[in-house]
């Protein structure tokens, strides 16, 4: 048959780009082997590795190029533009679709690596040869994700140009592809409702940004490593290495900005396992740009140094083997489904964590460590048991391995080693903590994937934010702890009297605001208290170090900044957290928790458009609803009483109801910002009926009955009623209402409850002549109608029919609102520490310059 309107021409184009891509990467990476060998022949291999390269670059972009246009020109005939993107979806949201499925998400951290290893051919100078390599081995890997070819009956990789959506094993039968002109009458499945954000746009970008960068410390340490040049490859790749712990760390809080910005779940952290994923690289990054520092300043803690550039590589595949494995689908609503590449994943993390270990113990004398290493691990494992904890032996062995080969691994430093009281043993021991932290939250969320290993059903724990907080806050302590007196410490060693003079002032200041914040937060718990404390020490002690010691220099001050802004950060997220208070107390007077289980009156408020209920210290007013677009606005005014008993506005919130009929309804927040606090709210419950074609108010018309089963003394709700079932009473008088003999009839007390009185009604429920017939109540200022319509002797309940004037029917939401007190002070702290680390870039760009 022949299809009408399809431009197969496209997918071509863009397969011959996969192609190329993935030819001209490995080219680039055998010419580049061939360059670092010392020959006549070097300099002509390098001309090929670098044209290579660019082809290889120029390819990627036509790879990128292709795929945008068939995703703007709606072109649903390809599997991945129907299955991300649809007709009705803003043009603002095409760079979404982009990157929302794994191809493009590869796409998108192999263009970044293009971006790096074009300037590195520019920059790297007498490196790029042995640099480029890994770059260039790195994007042979991302290319065979786009491949989409069969080696032996075994997929590698998917192409999003060759699947069409006819063709595609989930759609090939469907009638609709018995017709040639199927492209007329298609529309796409579109983006998933939650990813329809403007942070959709720019988070990813630059989270991959951040992931991509990591390769640059990581080539560089493989390129010293080759080149037996165990120290000079940290002066090149230390502005790299910050850059990246810059964008990480932008990427990660963007992530957060936009879970308390967009998402309903009422925080901008949940510890979700691809939240996790992200924050291990940043943190183990973090850790290897200090060790970096050390090594750079005093040439010590070389081996530790280079376990930290390579793990943070290792752990960015790990991460994407987590992600994109499918073994998170049920852990993680941030997962992608698996996609058959788990194969792939795992092969492209174990061939660079062996190459890294592989290049660590290429030397005779290191091998010998090597041993006594896996002794060590052994030996743990079999003391400490089987399983999972076998692992947790491991590491734990590891590090005590770590610290003590700090001097015996690589060629001793010509200088003495550092004493304990010098700035470079505690920024060791801080890199160590962040190490450990970093085990702790990757050991944890790895818990699907020792399941599997060993067989085993290990469930993550109930309440997983207060687990995880158990662990890191304590962490965060020590962490905050350090970045506060560790500039204070001298390079070498540091006379403790000097120390002391020095950081007194910060610390009577810092004791002071503690105490103060401790007082009006009212802090009672103790880990909550020490971390407050710490935090307010390492943001005031760095910001004495930089007015008296660093005498205001905005250029030298980078580091000082930087770690002002991470101890805001701390603080922010622990008041903010620590302290949030749901305001939304049920005080309507109508139970939610006939909505289900996971409504709460302790959290959730019943508001009917009209009222004014109190809330927190406010009172608040459903106004009603609209529809703009695909979202429903639900507008609620929020108010405080004067003195004199009159309301005043103070503001409104419209926090909304994205409608999906594909994947479902979203609702997203709306929150008043504050300088001190907000006010965070989203709507849990909402009746979306008759949006379009309101009723009238002068309708006498009753709406459809809702049955309800009550037993004695049971409740149920109208709209502006609460009714209760009193008692049932038979009818003596069988003359009234015509009836024999042997015909029943039962009357039921109905108790109706409103907001100005409390009256009674009695539906009749009657058996005459072996049928059943009811007569119906009324209360008529009310609205309401009442059918008695069956008793089950069984159980004693009656069945009652209610039915309401759809005049008087009110709508109504149910919403969650809480405070988030000092939230501000956690993204004043992501700016400043943002700053801060660039200030630190720009200033190791102009000392490699020098």
């Amino acid at each position: 048959m022949e299809y009408i309107g399809e431009h197969l021409w496209y997918g071509k184009v863009g397969n011959v780009f996969v192609i190329l891509s993935f030819i001209f990467a490995l080219i680039s990476t055998i010419s580049y082997f061939f360059a670092t060998k010392e020959n006549i022949e070097a300099a002509s291999w390098k001309r090929m590795a670098r044209i290579s390269f660019r082809l290889h670059s120029f390819s990627l972009f036509g790879i990128v190029i292709t795929l945008f246009m068939m995703l703007q020109n709606h072109y649903f005939e390809y599997e991945y533009v129907w299955h991300h993107s649809s007709k009705g979806m803003q043009m603002k949201y095409i760079l979404s679709c982009f990157w929302e499925g794994q191809e493009g998400s590869f796409l998108l951290w192999s263009f970044w690596h293009v971006v790096i290893g074009l300037i590195l051919q520019r920059t790297a100078k007498e490196w790029e040869n042995h640099v480029m390599i890994t770059i260039s081995l790195v994007q042979v890997f991302l290319s065979t994700m786009l491949l989409g070819v069969f080696i032996f009956e075994k997929k590698i990789g998917t192409n999003p140009f060759t699947i069409l959506l006819r063709e595609h094993p989930d759609f090939a039968n469907i009638p609709l592809f018995s017709d040639p002109n199927y492209l007329q009458n298609l529309d796409g499945r579109g983006l998933n409702p939650l990813l329809q954000n403007y942070w959709m746009t720019i988070h990813p970008p630059t989270l991959f940004l951040g992931f991509a960068l990591t390769i640059v410390p990581f080539a560089y340490a493989l390129a010293g490593l080759m080149q037996k040049k165990y120290s000079e490859w940290i002066k090149p790749a230390l502005p790299w290495t910050f850059l990246g712990v810059m964008v990480l760390g932008i990427g990660v809080l963007m992530g957060g900005a936009w879970a308390y910005e967009a998402l309903s779940f009422g925080g901008f952290w949940a510890w979700d396992p691809v939240e996790n994923s992200s924050l291990v690289p940043w943190l183990t990054l973090v850790g290897a740009a200090h060790l970096m520092l050390i090594n750079k300043n005093k040439g010590q803690s070389l081996f530790t140094t280079f376990i930290m550039a390579i793990i943070t590589f290792v752990l960015v595949l790990y991460s994407t083997f987590l992600t994109r494995s499918g073994i998170l689908g049920e852990s993680s609503v941030h997962a992608f489904t698996d996609l058959g590449m788990t194969g792939q994943l795992l092969i492209y993390l174990l061939f660079f964590l062996f190459l890294g270990i592989f290049l660590l113990l290429v030397d005779k004398k290191l091998k010998i460590r090597y041993a006594i290493l896996t002794g060590i691990l052994t030996l743990a494992a079999v003391t400490i048991g089987y399983g999972s904890y076998m692992l947790m032996a491991w590491f734990v062995s590891g590090i005590v391995f770590l610290i003590w080969s700090q001097i015996k691994f690589f060629p001793k430093p010509t200088e003495e080693e550092e004493g304990i009281w010098s700035r470079e043993f505690w920024m060791f021991v801080g890199s160590i903590i962040i190490l450990v932290s970093s085990f702790q939250i990757m050991f944890y969320t790895s818990m699907p994937v020792w399941n599997k290993l060993f067989d085993s059903n290990k469930a993550p724990a109930t309440d997983v934010i207060a687990f995880y907080n158990t662990w890191q806050v304590p962490f965060a302590i020590l962490v905050t702890l350090l970045i506060a007196v560790g500039q204070f410490f001298k390079h070498k060693d540091t006379d403790i009297k000097f120390f002391i003079k020095k950081i007194t002032l910060s610390l009577v200041v810092s004791f002071a605001l503690s105490a103060l914040l401790m007082y009006v937060l009212n802090y009672t718990q103790k880990v909550n208290a020490l971390l407050l404390f710490s935090s307010v020490f390492a943001a005031v002690a760095n910001a004495d170090y930089f007015i008296r010691i660093l005498k205001g220099k905005i250029k030298k001050g980078g580091a000082s900044i930087a770690h002002i802004g991470f101890a805001l950060i701390m603080l922010g997220a622990l008041i903010s957290t620590s302290k949030k208070d749901f305001i939304s107390q049920n005080t309507s007077g109508k139970s939610v928790e006939s909505l289900g289980k996971s409504f709460s009156n302790n959290d959730n408020i019943l508001l009917t458009q009209g009222d004014t209920l109190p809330m927190g210290k406010y009172y608040v007013s459903y106004v009603g609803k609209r529809k703009k677009g695909v979202n429903i606005y639900f507008d609620v005014d929020y108010f405080t009483k004067n003195q004199n008993g009159t309301y005043k506005k103070e503001f409104s919130l419209a926090p909304l109801l994205q409608t999906n009929p594909k994947m479902g309804n979203v609702a997203e927040p709306d929150t008043k910002h504050y300088l001190t606090f907000d006010v965070y709210t989203h709507v849990t419950y909402a009746n979306l009926e008759n949006l379009d074609h309101p009723v009238s108010a002068n309708s006498e018309e009753y709406g459809s009955a809702k049955i309800h089963e009550l037993s004695k003394g049971d409740t149920a709700f109208a709209s502006n009623a609460i009714i209760i079932f009193d008692s049932l009473s038979t009818i003596k008088d069988k003359t009234k209402y015509k009836l024999g003999e042997n015909d029943i009839a039962v009357n039921a007390h109905i108790q109706v409850v409103s907001m100005n009185k409390k009256q009674e009604t009695i539906p009749i429920y009657i058996i005459r002549n072996n049928m059943v017939e009811s007569i119906s109540s009324t209360v008529n200022e009310l609205g309401l109608q009442f059918t008695f319509g069956k008793i089950n002797p069984e159980n004693g309940k009656i069945e009652i029919a209610i039915q309401e004037k759809k005049s008087n029917t009110r709508d109504f939401i149910v919403m969650q609102a809480m405070v988030f007190p000092g939230i501000n002070i956690l993204w004043l702290g992501c700016v400043i520490m943002g700053l801060g680390t660039l200030l630190a870039v720009i200033e190791r760009i102009k000392k490699n310059k020098k």
